[in-house]
């Protein structure tokens, strides 16, 4: 009887570095909604499909049926209350067996699980499929900053579900730090990427900063989705700074209401492609004013485009915003320590562009290439046959 071998199975997905994956992702969130959630599985579609590896999107509501020559299944959906633009996926587990099985991956990738996500992690269990959930939205601190009902039920659902997973990937140091206090296991460090030809100080335009700021003004700029919980109202301090002009790129429920609220502001709504890049480099100080953020990709892309960043001192800016070097950390309760760290930078202009020297430097490594691959690694890491981690928990019913 030939003795038992302990090598890499030949026929696993992990055991040859060059062969394809095929990867389901399931997400909470995409195309036509734009969003940090959504902006992630882009760049995950997209690597995948340039190292030649195969995928599957699941996502809610209507839209594209494809995207990177990979196919969208459509799930159903209901509108967010309160959000009506905002798709929110129905956890209809038979459906997603279906695809599930009918795609056959190597590993599923669930991109921000909460509903969806979790019906997927149920789906994918008896079919013996590994998985990994992206950890990205901080439901917990949104729901508790805004008196959502029922809030604290939050954090023992989210944890049930990354529980059920082979391994949990969070964006920052702060992220990881508040997910082992509420006892999530298995928690591996995967930041996010940053385009660093898209998001480069070249793209800075002097004709688009003469129309933005007429008088010479400093241009202080905010980068992201104009709802209640990013606290964007805050700016309203800055847009009173002697020598300033605040910018306010994006769009979303609040804008209205925003609009009356900061009167002497520009508003230019959503901007992708070359308009958002122009308009990042085109700046003096990014600002931002979200206290919530596991990660914050727009203060990353700022740095990138040579912009010093002023950041609440909480989540994801920790690990992004280097204090005296690259831009200023306020207190995220203060609206004074806000506007004090806008205006130093507004009405300093050696420390401003010492600060920018040092901006894109601090971030020009962290790729979208890097990054991908780094998610290959975990995915492999996961379909390793007999790979020690501790036991999944079941979903409970």
């Amino acid at each position: 009887m030939r003795p038992l071998s302990t090598s890499p199975d030949p026929s696993s997905p992990s055991s040859d570095p060059a062969r394809p994956l095929n990867v389901a992702i399931v997400s909470e969130s995409f195309l036509p909604q734009v969003n940090g959630v959504t902006n992630s599985v882009c760049r995950v579609a997209d690597h995948l499909r340039a190292r030649g590896h195969r995928a599957l999107i699941l996502a809610p509501g209507p839209g594209p049926s494809t995207y990177a020559d990979f196919p969208v299944v459509r799930m159903p959906s209901v509108p967010l209350p309160g959000y009506r633009s905002f798709a929110l996926g129905l956890p209809l587990r038979r459906l997603l067996s279906a695809a599930l099985r009918a795609f056959g991956p190597d590993v599923v990738h669930l991109a921000s699980p909460v509903l969806l996500g979790g019906a997927a992690v149920e789906a994918a269990r008896p079919m013996a499929l590994p998985t990994v959930a992206v950890y990205q939205t901080d439901l917990p601190g949104f729901a508790a900053r805004h008196g959502v009902p029922g809030a604290e039920a939050i954090w023992p659902m989210l944890r049930q579900i990354h529980a059920a997973v082979d391994r949990t990937l969070v964006p920052s140091s702060a992220a990881r730090q508040a997910l082992a206090e509420h006892g999530f296991p298995r928690l591996s460090l995967w930041r996010r990427g940053v385009d660093t030809a898209r998001f480069h100080p070249r793209h800075r335009d002097d004709a688009l900063r003469r129309r933005l700021a007429p008088g010479g003004e400093v241009l202080v700029g905010y980068v992201g989705r104009l709802s209640k919980d990013k606290r964007v109202d805050l700016l309203a301090q800055v847009a009173r700074l002697r020598g300033a002009r605040l910018v306010v790129v994006g769009d979303g429920p609040d804008r209205a209401r925003l609009r009356r609220r900061i009167p002497s502001a520009v508003f230019t709504g959503q901007r992708t492609g070359e308009d958002l890049s122009r308009l990042y480099a085109s700046l003096d100080v990014f600002v931002h004013t979200g206290a919530d953020e596991t990660f914050c990709q727009a203060v990353q892309e700022a740095l990138a485009s040579g912009v010093p960043v002023v950041a609440p001192a909480s989540g994801g800016p920790l690990d992004l915003v280097e204090p005296e070097r690259n831009g200023l950390l306020y207190d995220p309760a203060s609206v004074r320590r806000l506007r004090l760290a806008v205006g130093r930078l507004v009405h300093n202009g050696a420390l401003r562009r010492r600060m920018a020297a040092a901006a894109r430097p601090s971030v020009e490594a962290r790729t979208w290439d890097v990054v991908g691959d780094q998610l290959l690694d975990h995915y492999r890491s996961v379909i390793t046959p007999g790979a020690a981690a501790p036991p999944r928990v079941p979903l409970r019913g």
